[in-house]
This record gives C-alpha cells, sequence and structure tokens, in this order.
C-alpha cells in the first residue's frame, strides 16, 4: 500500500503563471535490461533493449510539461531521427521548444543505460550535439533568461555556458536550480555563488566536496561545505532514504515514499521537476520538496526515463485529492 503525504493540498488545476527555463541536454536512451551491473572486465547478456527519449535536460523539461508547468528549454539536436523524435516528444507535453536549435552536420546526444533486476542504473553519456550548447546560443536566446521566473540546469552541456547562464540569471533576479549530474570535482568555484538551490545525490556531494560519504552525517558535512563555496540551499536526494534540506539555520530530513522499485532512471529528475512546479506555485520549500518525494516515487515504479514520468492527473488520482 501507497502512502502518501496526504497532507499537503495543491492547486492542480494546470494554471501555472510563472515560467519556467530548462537549459540543457537531450539524448535518445539506449536502455538496455541486465542481470547485473557489469563489473570492469566483465561482460553480460542483455535481455533488451529500448530507445527512449531522455537526457538530464529534456527529461525535466518533459517532466515539468507533464505536471502542467510553464516551461521553456533551451538545447540542441543533430539534424537527425533521434533530434526530430526527442523534439516532438517535448513538443507533446507542451513544452516550448523554440530554442532548440537543430544543428545540421551533428548527432544528436545519445546515452547507454544498464538497468539490473533490482531497477538500480549505470550510465554512459556521448554528448553529441549537447557539446556545442554554447554562450553565443545563450546570448541568441537572452530573452528567454528575461522572462523566465526559474532557471534549471544540469552538467551535461559545456561548464563555461553553465557558468555564463547562472551570472546572467542572477543578475537578472532569477532563481537558479543546479542538478549537479554528472557530478564533477573541477566546477569554477565563483559557479556556485551564483546557484540558490543545488540537488545532489550522495555519490555527487562526495564528488562536489570532497567529503568522503559513509553515512548521513558525512552528507551534512559535505552540504555545508556547498554552502561554504556560496550555495543558498542545498537538497542532497538519498534514494529509498529520503532527502536531507540543509541551510545555513536550518536542518531538515525528508522521508522517501515506500513502493517497489522498478528502474530509478530519471526519478531524480522528475523529483527536480516536482520541486521546481511546487516553487512555482507558490508553496514552501518544504512542501515543494514532499512534492518531489511523491512524483519521484511514482517514476521509479515504471521501466524508462521520460516514459516513466506521471502527468498531473496521474499524480492528483494516486494522491486522491
Amino acid at each position: 500500500m501507497l502512502v502518501f503525504y496526504k497532507f499537503i493540498v495543491y492547486n492542480l488545476s494546470g494554471d501555472y503563471m510563472k515560467k519556467i527555463l530548462v537549459i540543457g541536454s537531450l539524448n535518445m536512451d539506449f536502455v538496455v535490461d541486465v542481470p547485473n551491473i557489469p563489473k570492469p572486465g566483465e561482460t553480460v547478456i542483455g535481455e533488451k533493449i529500448n530507445l527512449v527519449p531522455g537526457g538530464k535536460g529534456a527529461n525535466q523539461a518533459y517532466a515539468i510539461g507533464k505536471l502542467n508547468g510553464n516551461v521553456s528549454m533551451i538545447g540542441a539536436v543533430g539534424d537527425d531521427e533521434n533530434g526530430g523524435i526527442l523534439v516532438h516528444n517535448l513538443q507533446s507535453v507542451n513544452v516550448n521548444t523554440e530554442r532548440v536549435e537543430v544543428l545540421k552536420g551533428q548527432t544528436t546526444g545519445l546515452a547507454v543505460i544498464h538497468v539490473d533486476q533490482h531497477g538500480e542504473n549505470c550510465i554512459v553519456v556521448i554528448p553529441g550535439a549537447n557539446s556545442l550548447v554554447t554562450k553565443d546560443m545563450i546570448d541568441k536566446n537572452i530573452n528567454a533568461i528575461e522572462e523566465a521566473d526559474i532557471v534549471v540546469m544540469q552538467l551535461e552541456i559545456p561548464i563555461e555556458t553553465i557558468q555564463y547562464v547562472c551570472k546572467i540569471a542572477k543578475e537578472k533576479g532569477k532563481m537558479v536550480v543546479l542538478d549537479p549530474a554528472p557530478a564533477r570535482n573541477d566546477l569554477p568555484e565563483e559557479l556556485f555563488k551564483d546557484v540558490d538551490i543545488i540537488k545532489p545525490n550522495e555519490t555527487e556531494i562526495e564528488i562536489l566536496s570532497g567529503i568522503e560519504v559513509k553515512n548521513e552525517k558525512d552528507i551534512i558535512v559535505g552540504a555545508n561545505k556547498l554552502l561554504e563555496k556560496g550555495v543558498k540551499t542545498v537538497i542532497a536526494t538519498l534514494g529509498g532514504k529520503g532527502s536531507i534540506l540543509v541551510e545555513k539555520e536550518k536542518l531538515d530530513h525528508f522521508q522517501a515514499i515506500d513502493v517497489e522499485v522498478v528502474d530509478t532512471t530519471a526519478a531524480g529528475d522528475t523529483f527536480t521537476a516536482g520541486l521546481v512546479i511546487g516553487l512555482t506555485e507558490g508553496k514552501s520549500l518544504e512542501e515543494a520538496i514532499k512534492f518531489g518525494h511523491v512524483v519521484s516515487s511514482m517514476v521509479v515504479m515504471k521501466k524508462g526515463a521520460q516514459s516513466s514520468i506521471p502527468s498531473m492527473a496521474e499524480v492528483k488520482e494516486i494522491m486522491r485529492l
């Protein structure tokens, strides 16, 4: 039996006035079912392969759109079949894709995802057109940042572009939300100062902070390291163990929702989508985090990335509002 946060009351009419801008990656995911995640030097026999629209940026934009958010995206695809599929898929949930560029002669980004029998995954990403999301592309679309209330980013496009966007967004008074995946330990120190909310998982917080994470105490120490770098809010997601909110004068724990896990792909991206949807609705940060847990719990019960993301109607039904 699923136990959700029944005390959260949301206006789920779909009328979101605030604008969300996602800047990031679009990938075609090649999802391979395997009995176990391969170890170095190990060969395993895959059971089947599915092609699923993905990319952390596109996943987040898609999830926001499917949850009835007012969302646009800046990104790039190649002039190939995969690129067309990805753009059309975003349009199907009312994501504004006018600023997703189709680059001639380039290949759309792709990811190879191994999913084991317990729903855990490992991912190899080949950036393709995502590596060509440049400062010039941002300059051409600067009005999108000016019109947005919240700017959401990840780390699957060039770091110099991410830093450039964060700086501009903060100068223009926008909220900046960063999902630091795939994490790297060489992010510019200046970048952190322009981030309002950063949402690392356990592995990412270890890489970003340099603190070895063995337990919850280490997570909190790592989160405080990020606060020292200039980040205003850290939301550390811990999979089935929930999440921890860390600010200078606040520490709060949130339980995950107990469900049967089939595939964790896109769960983190959907959590981010639920979080920003809650914030655009004027909910408190704590309420937005809880809503993020609700929608991400629904994702892990299905296979795939965007194909597993629930609609707002499905969320309403399962929350019995």
